[in-house]
């Protein structure tokens, strides 16, 4: 389909972080015209400066030639409409979607109606999640609320909003560490910096439409291992572990040789069926051994996996596999055991030898 797949942008954000000032302030940028904003609820963004008519079925036409649109039922119905009007002539042009989510709102739901849909995959992409901070409240919302410290975690960008408000520039020094102990490989951006723009915020999945590149290690998250350590010698080094931050885990899975598809397929299979509730998601590049030339490219939320894709060529001199998960209460030593299972390293020990050999693909690939 010419002009597909659309990249799909989600706006996350705990109650009053700012993301109605940022949206509003983001539509006004002629890079984003011809972009469809889902909202939960019409009254939760102040556009009516923007209005030139309103149509039917919920969706407004701005004066920038974006549209607006109100969820009414099931977002995957609303994401199919806006497919539908493109296709029939309705909308004249749609170049991108961003989804604001409400602001206690566990994202976890919205990403796998982008990723899931056997139909949506088709016609949109996860370009990344952008996730706001209340420089004020923030660390208060973390310590009170696990929706909070869960779409932090899941982002690619983290925009910390109303620095202007904290006098004190430790207490921002302050909450900016403890982000990063949520999430290791996510930039940091001021919402009140001119910078806090399209080239900040987008473009930020796995290649750039405009230059039909990619760059996996900006994708992965160069620090992500790295962080993890640090992350780890933070709470040895510290009295005061945050319960819902020592939840929250990210770390990575590296082998440097081709992996066998049928490999992968049991790993992802019998990681989803013990412990996809706890795998907010998952990024990685992985190196096949039938065909090591084209990296294979997967992308997970909890249950829920992207159909795997494949690029034309590696990006760089870099290969191998490299699997990046952010995790909540999930057993990091279990899923190390389990990778190296499958790709054959060492030997897998009694729980994981269960584990595989309850599952039915993987009776297939290990005897």
């Amino acid at each position: 389909m010419d002009g597909f797949p659309i990249p799909v942008s989600v706006l996350t954000g705990f109650l009053g972080a700012g993301k109605t000032t940022l949206l509003n302030r983001l539509l006004k940028d002629p890079a984003l015209a011809d972009t469809a904003v889902i909202i939960n609820e019409f009254g939760d963004v102040a556009i009516d400066h923007l209005l030139v008519e309103q149509s039917s079925d919920g969706i407004i036409q701005l004066s920038d030639g974006c549209l607006c649109c109100t969820v009414r039922g099931e977002l995957v119905d609303t994401l199919a409409d806006l497919v539908d009007r493109l296709q029939t002539g309705r909308i004249k042009a749609l170049r991108r979607v961003i989804i604001e989510t409400t602001g206690l709102a566990d994202p976890a739901p919205v990403l796998q109606s982008i990723m899931g849909h056997p139909a949506l995959v088709q016609a949109f992409r996860l370009d990344g999640v952008i996730a706001l901070v209340d420089a004020v409240n923030g660390a208060a919302t973390l310590d009170s609320h696990i929706e909070a410290v869960k779409q932090v975690a899941v982002a690619d960008r983290i925009v910390i909003a109303k620095t202007d408000l904290v006098a004190d520039p430790q207490q921002i020094a302050s909450l900016r560490e403890r982000l990063r102990q949520i999430n290791s490989t996510a930039p940091f951006i001021d919402a009140a910096a001119p910078e806090a723009g399209y080239a900040a915020l987008f473009e930020c999945g796995l290649y750039d439409p405009s230059s039909k590149t990619a760059d996996v290690r900006r994708w992965l998250g160069e620090e992500a291992e790295h962080a993890h350590h640090e992350h780890d010698h933070a709470h040895h080094e510290h009295d005061h572990v945050h319960h819902h931050d020592a939840r929250i885990r990210t770390f990575s899975l590296v082998h440097e040789r081709p992996i066998p598809f049928s490999s992968i397929e049991i790993f992802l299979d019998i990681l989803r069926s013990t412990h996809g509730d706890k795998l907010l998601r998952m990024k990685g590049v992985i190196e096949l051994a039938e065909d090591p030339s084209r990296p294979l490219v997967v992308h997970g939320v909890q249950s829920i996996l992207h159909p795997p894709a494949r690029l034309p060529a590696w990006p760089d001199a870099t290969r191998g596999t490299r699997l990046v998960l952010i995790t909540l209460d999930m057993p990091e030593d279990y899923v190390r055991r389990l990778f190296a299972g499958i790709t054959g390293t060492p030997s897998i020990d009694a729980p994981d030898r269960a584990a595989i050999e309850d599952n039915p693909l993987a009776i297939a690939g290990f005897r």
